[in-house]
Order: C-alpha cells, then sequence, then structure tokens
C-alpha cells in the first residue's frame, strides 16, 4: 500500500510540454512520410514505364536481351502489387480510425 502513496502525477506544465515536443515531432514526421511516399510513387511509376517499354520493345520484335526485357516486366508487377497492398493497407488503417468512437 505504501507504494501507491508514492506514485506521482506529472504537472499540468509537464504534460503541455510533452505535448509540444510530441506536436513537433509529428509534424517533421508527417512531412517525411509525405516524401517518402511521393518518393516511392515516383519509383514505381518509373519502374511501369520500364515496363511498358520492354512490352513495346517485345511486341516490335526490337528486343535486344529477352531475359532482361522480363526482369522488367516482372519487377513492375511486383512493385504494383506491393504499392496496392500498401495502398489498402492505409485505407483500412483510416477507416479503422474512422470508426473509432471518442
Amino acid at each position: 500500500m505504501s507504494n501507491i502513496n508514492t506514485i506521482s502525477s506529472p504537472s499540468t506544465a509537464e504534460l503541455l510540454k510533452q505535448k509540444d515536443t510530441l506536436s513537433e515531432k509529428s509534424s517533421a514526421g508527417g512531412a517525411n512520410f509525405a516524401d517518402s511516399l511521393k518518393s516511392a510513387l515516383e519509383d514505381v511509376n518509373e519502374i511501369q514505364q520500364t515496363s511498358e517499354k520492354a512490352i513495346a520493345d517485345l511486341a516490335t520484335g526490337q528486343v535486344k536481351d529477352l531475359h532482361q526485357a522480363a526482369l522488367a516486366i516482372g519487377k513492375a508487377e511486383t512493385s504494383m502489387k506491393l504499392m496496392l497492398e500498401i495502398r489498402n493497407k492505409a485505407l483500412n488503417a483510416y477507416k479503422e480510425i474512422g470508426r473509432t468512437q471518442l
């Protein structure tokens, strides 16, 4: 029972200081997340464009290396699947937050 009495709650000033620190970190982290997401989307777009060029080369018979074309197409497919899964997880998280009752 004596341990319960020794527990002290933080003061209001300490809580406000923690809140300010957390809000500064979250605003900086939000920009980094947005930049990371934009960079990832640009990378996927470049991979898709390379794949489309490889497919066009296959269709016109201008393929220099069939193995490299197949690799480019496979890489594009995998990166698109990954991006779709990330999108689905983000949407599910957003919906779950929306269902949360305050």
